[in-house]
């Protein structure tokens, strides 16, 4: 779809901004911000949304939302395919506060690359403006599993948290928590406080998201249950549709 020509005297009337673009496997942005809210879907291959308070990571049929002014950046996992939708501030008024992940449902998917096909959505244009509101509607009925990680606030939970990371999953969290200088108590009871989630919670966490990119890159489901440490595929799978409500050999069919 041709899109149409644009000049500044039209911006005060834009409702919907849009973006497509082509990112390789382990390209990333650097750290910015918009004064606009940013839906951030990969039509194609694994996005993860890094900011101060977490991370968020999306597949195909998924996206994150990004509220105006939140700092962030991208990294993609797979060859991604951008499209990301940028709401004025006062159309995204009823939108969550925080970051969080959403549902693409086929009609936003389609939606999506309606606005995308636009270039922009004008408040002047009856069908711009009905397609602009459809889009915030999709939004506020999209319910995701749960694909963030967030991040805790103090020094220590931070230097627990790089610990588990850098590691290579022997190290016990008695181990971490002399390293980081607490006692066992009092880093589990700190970190839930901080993240929500207890310690073993937010590594089981990180593993099947450090898998969910490694499936992006088209290795075998054997390769990422060995990326999130289990010692069987079918425990890893298992765990897998726990978490996330369907299968590794399922998860990047179209819905």
């Amino acid at each position: 779809m041709s899109q149409k020509r644009r000049t500044a005297a039209d911006e005060p009337f834009f409702l919907v901004r849009s973006l497509a673009a082509e990112h390789a496997s382990g390209q990333s942005t650097s750290r910015h911000g918009h004064d606009w809210g940013q839906l951030i879907y990969a039509a194609a291959g694994v996005c993860t949304v890094w900011t101060e308070a977490g991370s968020w990571i999306a597949p195909p049929h998924w996206a994150v939302w990004v509220p105006a002014g939140v700092t962030h950046s991208i990294r993609f996992a797979g060859s991604a395919a951008l499209r990301t939708l940028y709401l004025r501030p006062d159309l995204a008024l009823g939108l969550p506060a925080e970051c969080g992940v959403i549902t693409v449902s086929p009609l936003l998917r389609e939606l999506i690359v309606r606005a995308v096909g636009h270039g922009m959505l004008d408040a002047r244009d009856a069908t711009d403006r009905a397609l602009a509101h459809l889009i915030v509607g999709e939004c506020h009925h999209a319910p995701a599993p749960p694909f963030d990680l967030a991040t805790p606030t103090s020094e220590a939970c931070r230097r627990a948290v790089s610990l588990f990371q850098t590691g290579d999953g022997s190290l016990t969290t008695a181990a971490i928590a002399r390293q980081v200088g607490l006692s066992t108590r009092s880093l589990e009871r700190r970190f839930r406080l901080e993240t929500g989630v207890t310690l073993g919670q937010w590594r089981r966490q990180a593993a099947l998201l450090a898998a969910l990119q490694v499936l992006a890159l088209g290795k075998p489901v054997k390769t990422a249950a060995e990326t999130a440490g289990y010692r069987t595929a079918s425990a890893f799978v298992a765990a897998f549709h726990a978490n996330f409500g369907t299968t590794p050999g399922r998860y990047f069919q179209p819905s």
